[in-house]
């Protein structure tokens, strides 16, 4: 090699995977949404289930479960049963894995329960 020349070495930087989340919906839960959304008037086509975590309740988060008319920047954006959720980047990691259900007893009384799969 001559004294001129010189010799450059490149490695390769890793970069990191894009985050995801999973997060489903069960049939009565489907169901009951899709229902509630119907029945509100001038919903548009990009409207969805915002779920999400928020102080509060024993542990210091509790869910939170509102109809929006559209995502937001950064919100990571799924459809489960025909049912499309936004959940916002803090959110997605507490919720990664959750079950979103919808049981109703024999006294006609109904919840929302979310549970790890």
């Amino acid at each position: 090699m001559s004294a001129n020349q010189t010799t450059t070495t490149s490695t390769a930087t890793p970069v990191p995977a894009a985050p995801t989340v999973s997060l489903s919906v069960t049939e009565p839960a489907a169901g009951e949404i899709k229902k509630f959304m119907t029945s509100e008037e001038g919903l548009p086509e990009t409207a969805g289930l915002r779920v999400r975590v928020v102080p509060g309740g024993c542990s210091g988060f509790q869910y939170s479960l509102n109809i929006e008319e559209e995502s937001r920047q950064g919100d990571f954006i799924l459809d489960d049963k025909g049912v499309r959720l936004f959940v916002d980047m803090f959110s997605a990691q507490y919720l990664n894995g959750v079950e979103i259900d919808y049981v109703q007893n024999v006294m006609g009384s109904s919840k929302s329960t979310m549970s790890r799969t």
